[in-house]
């Protein structure tokens, strides 16, 4: 059983025990603050230093991608954020960082014990003990009720609480940021998928149109018009037009994969991913331009900041650490030589007082520890500033990748609908026999470029348009996120 020792009762001795304690931590928490300074590094966190001054970023409404009307889409997202092992481990460390903080956020509540010990033991003839027992083999017991209460007169308790909790609070964005790069990433790759079918159908339509004018070639072969080196050039461009076509198959079939497996699904989910029906006019709401808020709309961000905070905890922490513990100590119970007399009442004992931990000399470990806080802030803020830029650089490259999308496909439909006439044209002469087969396979080339690049077009800003909306945050709502942080507290 523990005892609290009592000072002596001169009252200028006990004075003088009861303030040196802590004027020794006052001068040990100076000498930290004098000799190693709070981190400089500084965050980047101020809008106008960035270029944000747009209007605030839409926010995407919940499911945000049933827009496309495409109920194989949903029911692919729904299985991807059910089953994914990336999110499913970003989950797992929440678990572990909410335990985390509940553990440390108990430490600083009172701990009360019971405990209980009872022995066989021969007390020596010259000791101390009273008669009849010295010298005896007798039973020596105690039991009791104890208590311990950390008063955390310097902050440290609170101050890794804190620390805790923040993390608990990264860990929780770190999960909703998942939520949404699987969400986007799962969007992207349907947008690929439909590119690759829309690729196919121009491949199939060149095909067709090139054994149409294969025909044309063989009848005007038997009229005389032309000869072996035209018909055997049409047959050339069928074989080739069947072979990009096998090779669109292929990576269609790739995309198909790709998306199985970002669903958390096997190869017994290819036969089941069908050509994508998506709405072909669905428009998000999208920024303009840089968002002033988009800062607060990332969880990427958010949570760099909430480890910039739990850093600093984690250095205020470091520095209570050089002052003096005072506990509060009580215990309650009985203790007795003999067993019977263990539970009765004349062996009852009990007592309350402070306890006191100062540390002297530790070998400099309190200062490295403190150094090494110190060097966690300054990763945090560095961290948290290239996370900023890089939110800002991917937000602006959108914007700017979209509106020159968006000017492309004005310009690519005139140069399609040019190549598409030429085309019509070229072929129609070939059948009048006015022009040769070389005029009709550069015209038929030209248009096959501009069909694939219509394509390539459309899709780029489709995908654009999806990786905008994730990067300003998509339907991320940072109040649900720092509810469920707070869930387990």
């Amino acid at each position: 059983m523990s005892r609290v020792l009592s000072v002596s009762q001169n009252p200028a001795s006990a004075k003088l025990v009861r303030t040196m304690p802590l004027l020794m931590g006052l001068l040990l928490g100076g000498c930290i603050s004098a000799h190693y300074a709070a981190p400089q590094e500084r965050a980047l966190d101020n809008p106008a230093d960035l270029g944000l001054s747009g209007a605030p970023a839409p926010v995407a409404g919940a499911e945000w991608w049933a827009a496309y009307q495409d109920p194989q889409l949903d029911r692919l997202l729904h299985s991807a954020l059910a089953g994914s092992p990336t999110l499913a481990q970003s989950l797992a460390r929440l678990r572990g960082a909410q335990a985390e903080a509940a553990a440390v956020h108990a430490d600083s509540l009172p701990l009360v014990t019971y405990d209980a010990a009872e022995s066989r033991e021969r007390f020596s003839a010259h000791a101390p003990i009273p008669s009849p027992y010295g010298g005896t083999p007798r039973w020596d017991g105690d039991q009791g009720f104890n208590l311990s209460w950390d008063l955390d007169f310097w902050g440290r308790q609170a101050a890794l609480v804190r620390q805790a909790r923040n993390q608990a609070e990264a860990a929780a964005l770190d999960s909703a940021g998942a939520r949404l790069a699987i969400a986007g990433a799962v969007v992207r790759s349907y947008l690929e998928l439909d590119r690759a079918y829309a690729l196919a159908d121009v491949d199939e339509r060149t095909e067709q149109q090139r054994l149409q004018i294969l025909s044309i070639t063989q009848r005007r072969l038997k009229a005389g018009l032309d000869t072996t080196v035209e018909l055997r050039q049409a047959q050339g461009a069928v074989a080739d037009a069947r072979v990009d076509l096998t090779q669109i198959r292929g990576e269609r079939d790739r995309d198909v994969h790709l998306l199985a497996a970002l669903t958390g699904q096997g190869a017994t989910a290819y036969e089941q991913i069908e050509r994508p029906r998506l709405r072909a006019d669905t428009v998000f709401a999208l920024p303009a331009s840089l968002p002033f808020d988009l800062l607060a709309r990332r969880p990427d961000v958010l949570a760099a900041h909430s480890r910039i905070i739990g850093a600093r905890a984690g250095l205020a922490a470091a520095k209570a650490a050089f002052y003096p513990d005072i506990d509060l100590l009580a215990f309650a119970g009985t203790e007795a030589i003999g067993f019977d007399a263990l539970f009765r009442g004349s062996a009852r004992t009990f007592g309350v007082g402070p306890a006191l931990h100062l540390p002297i000399f530790d070998a400099g470990k309190l200062r490295a520890n403190y150094r090494g806080r110190a060097a966690d802030v300054d990763l945090a803020v560095t961290t948290y500033n290239q996370t900023v830029l890089e939110a800002v650089q991917q937000t602006a490259d959108q914007i700017s990748n979209i509106v020159a999308l968006d000017a492309g496909l004005r310009q690519q439909q005139q140069s399609l609908d040019a190549a598409e006439d030429a085309f019509r044209l070229a072929t129609d002469r070939y059948k009048a026999g006015l022009t040769t087969y070389l005029s009709v396979l550069a015209t038929e080339t030209e248009v096959l470029a501009a069909r694939r690049q219509r394509v390539d077009l459309l899709s780029a800003r489709d995908i654009a348009r999806v990786t905008l909306l994730i990067d300003v945050g998509g339907d991320f709502h940072s109040d649900s996120v720092m509810l469920s942080a707070t869930a387990s507290r």
